[in-house]
């Protein structure tokens, strides 16, 4: 930088040319996992991302790293083009990577490092075709600045102890649950499916009933 440039004149680029995700189910579960947490966090100054570029360093555009889903506790929400952390003043809490064929050696290796350079307290892969990772859900917490594995506990399910979530497999699904309530997390029109579907078997229960009694009259 020559010492006539100002670091507020630095272009930060706002799309690293690659696309949202290898396949469609990868690029499903990305949009699936970030309704989940912003419906979660809907009322609270919590910001979640996806597919963003994020600048650890000022004066360092070339430095960026582009998580597909993450968790920004004590931050404004709201629309960004890019995630400054020296702007934000906040480093993401957690970070959820969709992994595939192309992206399963970064994942593992190279942004795992990136991830622990920038203090993310915890960061979670998962396979959803269970081709490229053996468990398909595995987590890392940090420790004295390194990463180390999340073990599964007695229930069989990986701890996010920054967003109080447990995290587990069923039949290569990913599913959520709250640590404390206990409830599966879901999106908003998940959310709403299963209301309706509540509404419409308890009008069906009671119809049946109304229906026993005229038949016992």
């Amino acid at each position: 930088m020559s010492s006539t440039e100002s670091l507020t004149d630095i272009d930060y680029p706002e799309s690293d040319g690659q696309p949202m995700g290898e396949t469609e189910i990868h690029i499903e579960w990305m949009i699936r996992l970030r309704d989940i947490l912003k419906l979660r966090y809907r009322e609270r100054r919590v910001y979640v991302g996806s597919n963003l570029l994020v600048y650890p360093e000022e004066g360092v555009p070339r430095n960026f790293v582009v998580p597909d889903v993450f968790v920004v506790k004590d931050c404004e929400p709201g629309r960004r083009r890019i995630f400054q952390t020296w702007v934000e003043n906040r480093v993401p809490n957690v970070v959820f990577e969709i992994t595939s064929r192309s992206t399963r050696r970064q994942d593992s290796i190279f942004k795992l490092r990136q991830y622990a350079e920038m203090g993310v307290a915890e960061y979670f892969l998962f396979d959803p075709t269970s081709d490229y990772l053996s468990p398909a859900l595995q987590g890392y917490r940090l420790v004295d600045d390194e990463y180390e594995p999340i073990e599964a506990n007695s229930a069989g399910r990986l701890e996010c102890r920054e967003l109080g979530l447990d995290l587990a497999l069923s039949e290569e699904r990913l599913r959520l649950f709250d640590s404390i309530e206990r409830h599966e997390l879901l999106t908003e029109a998940e959310t709403e499916a299963h209301a309706r579907a509540e509404a419409e078997a308890e009008v069906e229960r009671l119809r049946k009933l109304l229906d026993e009694r005229d038949n016992s009259a």
